[in-house]
């Protein structure tokens, strides 16, 4: 978030707006960001959803399209939303949800892997080089058409923690606003 906030700050976005911040989540960070930025906001969160541990995401995607129909939303960001898009979102913006991913996808992507689970893997494996992605969101989770991707070397004594906060500052936090930029300046199919 900060760093969308930070691109549009230097006029690295200039084909874009920041209409809406939706949060997963009561407590995400994102969102103190975005009341900083004076950025509306908006939260729809999962345990709402969920009644006997049954998450019901068709409601949630329901909700979510009336928001972001609402607000008139052209062009969705993920950055840490950890509930899978629906059916009727994904239809409504097709090919306009982009994603940013902390590894090279193919690797250490898909059900089960985000946030320090992904470093985990990446370091018990003991890959040299990790990084982010930005993709296309479809129905697959982490199968959308990849749009950038950016190198991190892994460190000696990495924890997942570090590895991380590296990842976030030499990848995701460049490669994001770079190709939200593209894709809302008509630069990507």
């Amino acid at each position: 978030m900060q760093a969308i906030i930070d691109a549009k700050g230097r006029g690295e976005l200039p084909h874009s707006d920041i209409a809406l911040v939706v949060s997963s989540g009561r407590d995400a960070f994102a969102l103190e960001r975005a009341k900083k930025a004076g950025i509306n906001c908006f939260v729809l969160d999962e345990t709402d959803y969920t009644n006997n541990d049954v998450f019901d995401g068709v409601k949630y995607d329901d909700d979510l399209a009336a928001i972001l129909q609402k607000h008139g939303i052209d062009v969705i960001v993920l950055a840490g939303f950890l509930v899978i898009i629906g059916t009727r979102v994904l239809n409504l913006y097709q090919n306009r949800i982009i994603n940013v991913h902390p590894s090279l996808i193919p690797s250490f992507c898909g059900d089960g892997f985000y946030g320090l689970l992904v470093h985990e893997a990446a370091l018990t494996r003991g890959v040299k080089v990790s990084g982010a992605t930005v993709h296309f969101v479809n129905e697959i989770t982490d199968g959308g058409k990849i749009i950038m991707q950016k190198a991190v070397e892994v460190a000696d004594g990495d924890t997942p923690e570090t590895l991380q906060r590296r990842v976030m500052e030499q990848a995701e936090w460049i490669i994001l606003p770079r190709a939200l930029e593209a894709l809302c300046a008509g630069k990507l199919e």
